[in-house]
């Protein structure tokens, strides 16, 4: 048997894609793979048997001698990639309506949605809804942080790995990141659901999750997150998640073996200077720190 005929088996179900590798290690598989799954999605036509048969009754055929056309593996492969490209680019354009708008480390990115609502976006976050069905159905799903300026109009849904919000029109902060969740109200009024329970926030008022525990959130006064401003603000939050951020917004790895990141902080860091960031953490908290291009350890003033 060679290996055409073991590719059309596979093509027809009769032998495993785990089969065939074993056969030919040598061989990259990968674009028969996308190949088959996306021939899977396409239906078949439905076919009018009874009429096929009549039809075919009243053809004539002429004979003509079989042709015999050897296949080439290396133009399988072209074909088989051209059709991947193919099927891939019709689904796009034809099926996919979402919109993503993602960010990496040290980037915000501001922009509108289809209901002119306002979105900043910060550093290391996604954000995605389905274009064809805002007007009916104005729902996103974020990971990271983001501020919304939401319009007046049909509720306005932001759903999370850890919790959903939502409004009517009004202004409010999300911030999911790893082990931690907060919502912040500038403006309006906020609907929070969390592991089935509902609660409503005023201007002024937060909803915070660390380590998957409800935790109390003093009231603030401020009109936006001070993020907006380059600026990353604390209260009482473990250091473990101001680390975290610190390396979100300057793009470095934080060795913090040597300390307690379990202690809280509160205070603030700049985005647009490292050391001055460091130092403003990590001062209060009587600590020091090493850095070597992008990687930073934190230890106690006695472990100097």
């Amino acid at each position: 048997m060679n290996k055409e005929t073991d590719i059309l088996k596979w093509f027809d179900g009769e032998i495993s894609i785990k089969d065939i590798r074993k056969k030919y290690p040598e061989e990259d598989f990968s674009v028969l793979e996308k190949a088959g799954y996306y021939s899977k999605q396409i239906e078949a036509p439905i076919i009018d048997a009874q009429k096929a048969l009549e039809d075919f009754k009243t053809r004539t055929f002429k004979k003509e001698a079989p042709k015999v056309i050897p296949l080439n593996f290396k133009s399988f492969l072209k074909i088989a990639a051209i059709l991947v490209v193919m099927l891939t680019s019709a689904y796009f354009v034809f099926f996919n309506n979402t919109k993503s708008y993602t960010t990496k480390i040290a980037q915000t990115e501001t922009f509108s949605l289809p209901d002119h609502s306002e979105v900043i976006l910060n550093a290391q976050s996604k954000l995605s809804f389905n274009k064809k069905q805002w007007e009916e159905n104005r729902s996103l799903e974020l990971t990271g942080e983001a501020f919304f300026k939401v319009t007046k109009g049909e509720k306005f849904t932001v759903h999370t790995p850890v919790g959903s919000i939502q409004v009517l029109g009004t202004q409010f902060n999300v911030k999911e990141r790893a082990n931690y969740f907060e919502v912040q109200c500038y403006e309006g009024s906020v609907s929070v659901t969390h592991h089935k329970e509902k609660l409503v926030l005023t201007p002024g008022k937060s909803f915070r999750v660390i380590n998957n525990k409800v935790v109390l959130a003093k009231d603030f006064n401020a009109k936006a997150p001070s993020w907006l401003e380059k600026e990353s603000t604390f209260d009482e939050i473990p250091l473990w998640q101001v680390i975290n951020e610190l390396e979100i917004q300057y793009d470095i790895t934080i060795n913090a073996s040597k300390i307690d990141v379990s202690k809280t902080f509160s205070g603030s860091f700049t985005h647009t200077d490292k050391n001055i960031a460091l130092q403003s953490v990590t001062i209060p908290l009587k600590l020091s720190y090493k850095i070597s291009g992008n990687n930073v350890e934190l230890y106690n003033y006695e472990q100097n």
